[in-house]
């Protein structure tokens, strides 16, 4: 199987071989990523398919620096964040200047029968504001300053909303423990 360089070099050349290659090779993990800022897999599907797009008019400024994969989930992200630009109007978040940012405290409860599918579908179910900030903060590991610039929002209101996804995260995560206990236990 060719190398991810030479798949590269290939797209450069307009082979459709190795664009299928490149998508096939990354369009799971990708796919994956799009889940996390999506509300719904069609919604993930189109903003892989856009994501995509980007990937393949870009690549001639991909440098062979760094990580391929991180390079094109970056593109993927910034995809997602337009997305959520473009619809922002539906969501309008007032902008909160001054917010005392409240740590989600450790409640104690087990999690251990948490899969990650699970957790993947409870952030998804997070309203698209939070979902958006809790993404970028914690998955992508962005400052609050970084991602009041991307999403156009306050610093305060950047940390209030991934408290406040803090705090659902946990409520939902509890409810779901305590749902699979019962079951276990039946």
């Amino acid at each position: 199987m060719a190398g991810v360089e030479e798949i590269i070099k290939g797209c450069l050349k307009g082979s459709r071989r190795d664009q299928e290659l490149l998508y096939r090779k990354h369009s799971a993990r990708l796919y994956a990523v799009c889940l996390q800022y999506s509300g719904n897999d069609d919604e993930a599907k189109d903003i892989l398919q856009e994501g995509f797009i980007k990937i393949f008019e870009n690549l001639h400024s991909y440098k062979f620096e760094g990580s391929f994969e991180g390079w094109m989930r970056r593109i993927v992200v910034n995809t997602a964040l337009e997305k959520y630009r473009s619809r922002n109007n539906l969501y309008k978040v007032e902008d909160i200047d001054q917010i005392a940012e409240t740590e989600a405290e450790p409640d104690g409860e087990d999690y251990t029968g948490l899969e990650a599918a699970d957790l993947l579908e409870i952030i998804r179910e997070l309203p698209p504001k939070y979902r958006m900030v809790f993404n970028l903060y914690a998955l992508e590991g962005f400052s609050h300053k970084e991602i009041s610039k991307m999403v156009n929002i306050s610093e305060g209101t950047s940390k209030s909303n991934l408290s406040r996804a803090r705090m659902i995260l946990q409520r939902r995560m509890g409810s779901y423990t305590g749902i699979r206990k019962k079951v276990a236990n039946g």
